[in-house]
């Protein structure tokens, strides 16, 4: 076996993104049971992608809870506890308020320390109002900053057209936090230099991708302040996508995908994203970068430890 081999065989990656508390991840769309639950089958594709650890998103109280109870039944299996952003309208109902929802946050957190490496999903979503208003998402976008401060935990951020009031935030509470991933990063050039000059990481997927100036964004980023993910089970890269050109010559192949209908427990299923397409997503990381995938693969990976210290 040549070094080369030898490297990729011991490729390590960490999923920083994986909403794997989704019911589809069940086999339940919508409500319906389509077909049997496979998680044990997608997280042995994601193994065997070389990928030793993955994050799993909490989007709210509850579904943070969910995302603990997962794992703890699987040891490489860590959590994030926040309330994203479209989420938010929730607060105000839950009983006491929102400092009641806050403090149980952080019960949550202070209950499961080996568990939980991140506040988070947290953030703002302009595209999304009709979820969550303004004024909602500013008010419990801030208590997030309490709430690393409170924890010592780094943040899993989120940030969709927000026309500064993000990097507004995060400059008036960066004393708050001690660092910093904005994950499903999907914009320009200028504003990856906006988040760089926060001393923020940046979390790329599928989505990351899509067109010739995410590439040239994804391009400008210095390797040492990217991280990986797949955001799934949504934002894979598409035959659409700028990136997808850059495939071509990937020794990754994904496995065969079939339609929830006619599924198998050794295929993939047409348009659920798993976390095992993370080697297409690194495959483009290192073209852009004109990186080998093992280096690329290492370099990732140091950065997220570095940041995430509850991994291991």
């Amino acid at each position: 076996m040549t070094a080369r081999h030898i490297l990729r065989a011991s490729m390590r990656l960490v999923d920083i993104g994986a909403n794997l508390t989704d019911p589809v991840f069940r086999g339940k769309y919508r409500g319906n049971q389509a077909h049997p639950d496979d998680l044990a089958q997608i997280l042995a594709r994601a193994r065997e992608a070389g990928i030793v650890a993955m994050m799993v998103t909490g989007g709210n109280l509850a579904e943070s809870r969910h995302a603990i109870e997962m794992c703890r039944q699987h040891p490489n299996l860590y959590a994030t506890v926040g309330c994203h952003p479209t989420r938010t309208s929730e607060v105000s109902k839950y009983p006491g308020g929102a400092q009641a929802y806050f403090a149980a946050l952080q019960q949550l957190i202070a209950d499961n320390r080996d568990k939980v490496v991140a506040v988070g999903e947290c953030g703002l979503d302009y595209d999304r109002l009709h979820f969550s208003d303004k004024p909602t998402q500013l008010e419990h976008f801030v208590r997030h900053f309490d709430l690393a401060h409170a924890t010592g935990l780094p943040l899993f951020l989120h940030d969709r057209n927000t026309k500064g009031d993000f990097a507004r935030l995060m400059k008036e509470n960066r004393l708050k936090f001690t660092e910093g991933v904005v994950h499903s990063f999907t914009g320009s050039v200028d504003e990856a230099r906006e988040l760089l000059d926060l001393g923020l990481f940046i979390g790329i997927n599928g989505c990351s991708l899509k067109t010739e100036e995410n590439l040239a964004a994804v391009r400008s980023i210095p390797v040492d302040r990217l991280m990986i993910e797949t955001d799934c089970p949504y934002c894979e890269i598409r035959p659409t996508h700028a990136s997808h050109k850059l495939l071509e010559n990937a020794e990754w192949k994904q496995p065969e995908s079939k339609r929830k209908e006619r599924w198998s427990e050794v295929c993939m299923v047409k348009s659920r994203n798993e976390p095992c397409t993370i080697r297409q997503v690194l495959h483009v990381l290192a073209a852009l970068h004109n990186m080998d995938e093992a280096e690329m693969a290492s370099k990732l990976y140091a950065n997220t430890i570095r940041v995430f210290t509850g991994i291991n």
